[in-house]
């Protein structure tokens, strides 16, 4: 008896699965509309080393700046923190927690409305060693991957916005 419910109890599923409404977020590859759309957005500039390292981010994930005017343009504001959490013995800090939030608005340019307006963030664990050197330079990678983590947030969130904004009503 249980071999002839699992096949039908699947074929069942998938009948079920097919009809939910899921879609290809960048059906049509590059020439699709989420790619073409995410291809005119503009990044305004963004204040310190991290806006620096966002605004790179952003452009690679983006495909901004290729021949295309920009039709919509992100704007960023950044808030970076290092937070100290454990204590040695002498007092020393021996891990630290990077936090990198981004407040993001996604801009018409043709009319000056807000599209979008959110947030996204992560943070990262740093282990504090007694070489100052290496310290930094494990602050500066957890920012670079911060950076690149929170980018990867705010795209998605723009082509979902893209995609959502573009379907036929039902």
């Amino acid at each position: 008896m249980r071999r002839l419910v699992a096949p039908a109890l699947m074929s069942g599923m998938a009948l079920a699965v097919s009809g939910c409404g899921l879609h290809p977020l960048y059906s049509g590859g590059s020439a699709g509309t989420v790619a073409t759309t995410l291809a005119q957005v503009d990044v305004g500039p963004i204040e310190g080393k991290a806006g620096w390292l966002m605004g790179n981010a952003l452009r690679d994930r983006l495909h901004a700046g290729q021949g295309v005017t920009a039709r919509y343009r992100l704007e960023i504001k950044l808030d970076d923190k290092i937070i100290g959490l454990g204590i040695r013995r002498d007092d020393s800090i021996s891990r630290e927690r990077r936090t990198l939030r981004a407040r993001y608005q996604l801009i018409d340019l043709t009319n000056g409305s807000v599209l979008l307006d959110a947030a996204a963030g992560s943070d990262a664990g740093i282990d504090a060693v007694k070489s100052e050197y290496a310290t930094i330079a494990a602050e500066n990678s957890a920012l670079e991957r911060l950076s690149d983590i929170v980018a990867d947030q705010i795209v998605t969130r723009v082509a979902t916005y893209v995609s959502r904004s573009n379907q036929p009503a039902r």
